[in-house]
């Protein structure tokens, strides 16, 4: 299915967009654990149409527990980093803006 393989690529793009923008922040640590989850919602995401193409392509029982697998990765990797993501957006915020408020003095 055409559409799983875009968003698995489309997973993987932003995986190491967000991982690479997390690697360069160096001064607010908030804020580059923020975008790290996001990196980290993103590789759940891939593991999960990842599984999901690879069960519709073939339907083995092999692929069928892997499929499994991956969704249960996935699915912990998402659930796991979108409630960090919650807990961390009001810090990163608050380090952003007395970071904005000391670069205008």
């Amino acid at each position: 299915m055409p559409i799983l393989v875009i968003l698995s690529i489309l997973s993987f793009v932003m995986y190491i967009f967000y991982k690479v923008k997390s690697l360069r922040m160096k001064k607010r640590p908030n804020e580059r654990r923020w975008i790290g989850t996001k990196a980290s919602i993103a590789l759940g995401l891939l593991l999960i149409f990842f599984g999901m193409n690879q069960l519709y392509l073939r339907q083995t029982t092999t692929v069928i527990v892997m499929s499994i697998i991956f969704f249960l990765i996935g699915g912990f990797y998402v659930y796991q980093n979108v409630k960090l993501y919650r807990y961390l957006l009001p810090y990163a915020a608050e380090e952003a803006r007395q970071s904005r408020s000391n670069d205008d003095q």
